[in-house]
């Protein structure tokens, strides 16, 4: 036997004790579970039998974790000025007067130490917004007497006829601000345009969205419906350039409206102003002491 049969033989042999020794330590495979039955799927559906993995892995929700709708803002602040402001929107929702036990009473400030009241009392009637009516069935007044009403910026206007009469008896051509009509009269929006439609007040209106924001007062008696067919015939009428009507009415001897004057003096000739020399000053002479140094000898020369 050749040395190369030796090598072939040697190299098989540790390759088959090399394959006996992984068979030995290779570990057996579990059966595969079987497959469910229709019956037993059935019985699942219908709620016997173990939870369904799909419910399982589905978190329960905690109780932490839940978001509850929120209350209303329903307080009524600790400052003074926020309960001032609080009481000022009160008085405005109410047509009759109110006490100042019903004004503490909306603010739950009935608990409060009478200094506390009293100091509340007077900054209400400071109020530029708040008007208090003193009793007149008490010859002295206290900071317990009298009702409170809100003082509207532009009082006594709550309807069409008040609004009418108090444009009527305005002074000036000065509009009314429809956001100081609407603190007296909130829902004052259906009103205006019930009278701007039968043309009694002018309103100017936002460009954006149309609300109405200056009234001014109107004469029925100046409007006049125009027949549509004469619009029509109207804006079927061409009107000339401008540069055509400038030539027609110059043409006519008219000075046109649209010539500015000041071209006239932009387009005139301009004239050229000479610069005059400005004439040299001499100053005094200082050196009087050394005037026959300063002689001219200039023809002395040879």
């Amino acid at each position: 036997m050749s040395s190369f049969e030796r090598q072939n033989a040697s190299f098989i042999s540790s390759m088959s004790a090399a394959a006996s020794k992984l068979s030995g330590t290779k570990r057996a495979l579990a059966p595969p579970s079987p497959s469910p039955s229709v019956g037993s799927t059935a019985s699942a559906a219908a709620g016997g039998g173990t939870t369904p993995r799909k419910d399982r892995d589905t978190p329960v929700p905690s109780s932490h974790n839940i978001v509850y709708s929120q209350p209303a803002l329903t307080g009524t602040g600790t400052a003074l000025v926020t309960q001032l402001a609080f009481a000022t929107q009160w008085l405005r929702s109410k047509d009759e007067p109110q006490t100042y036990l019903d004004v503490l009473g909306y603010l739950s400030g009935l608990n409060k130490p009478e200094n506390e009241q009293e100091h509340f009392v007077e900054k209400m009637r400071q109020s530029p917004q708040i008007q208090w009516i003193p009793d007149p069935t008490l010859s002295e007044q206290t900071w317990r007497t009298g009702t409170y009403v809100h003082k509207p910026t532009i009082p006594n206007v709550k309807n069409k006829t008040q609004l009418l009469g108090y444009l009527q008896k305005k002074t000036d051509t000065s509009g009314v601000s429809v956001k100081d009509l609407k603190d007296g009269w909130p829902d004052c929006d259906e009103a205006l345009k019930e009278l701007e439609a039968e043309h009694k007040i002018l309103v100017v209106r936002a460009k954006k969205d149309g609300v109405a924001k200056i009234v001014w007062l109107d004469d029925p008696s100046l409007f006049h419906q125009v027949d549509p067919e004469l619009k029509v015939m109207w804006a079927k009428v061409e009107v000339p350039g401008v540069d055509t009507i400038v030539q027609r009415l110059k043409a006519a001897q008219q000075k046109p409206t649209s010539e500015d004057p000041r071209d006239k003096l932009l387009n005139a000739p301009k004239v050229e102003k000479k610069k005059k020399r400005a004439t040299r000053k001499t100053g005094k002479a200082t050196n009087t002491h050394m005037e026959h140094l300063l002689k001219d000898y200039s023809h002395m020369k040879r």
